[in-house]
């Protein structure tokens, strides 16, 4: 293994604190929890767990955490991803690949529209109150 400069130090010390500050959930409103059981992993979830880290890194939206959760219980369309934002219904994804991961932050995250082929879960519109009450 060759040895690292002080300067290639630094760069990779760098790179871990802003991927751990991701991870932080405190001071941020929009949560995104890739569901990393086995089934997830083997399904290709580091990937999209990468390609979230990667993708908000390159739109600079640092009000989301990404955080990792065991089984969401839907083995039949993992990777799945649950994506919490303000103002919109909490929504899980399956299938999650980097393409699709990719998607979901410049659509869900930053435009506010719903990623719908790869939808598997969200409230029916009809429990999500309008009247703010009843």
């Amino acid at each position: 293994m060759a040895k690292m400069t002080l300067e290639e130090l630094r760069k990779l010390r760098d790179e871990k604190q802003s991927a751990l500050q991701k991870r932080d959930i405190e001071g941020k409103d929009s949560r995104i929890v890739i569901g990393m059981g086995t089934c997830g992993i083997a399904a290709g979830a580091k990937t999209a767990l990468d390609t979230f880290l990667a993708v908000l890194d390159e739109n600079k939206v640092d009000n989301v955490s990404v955080t990792q959760t065991g089984c969401m219980g839907l083995c039949y369309v993992e990777p799945t991803v649950e994506v919490l934002v303000p103002g919109m219904p909490d929504t899980i994804y399956g299938k999650v690949d980097a393409a699709t991961a990719r998607r979901i932050v410049e659509q869900h995250i930053i435009a506010k529209q719903l990623v719908t082929d790869h939808l598997f879960d969200r409230p029916a519109a009809d429990i999500i109150k309008k009247d703010g009450g009843r």
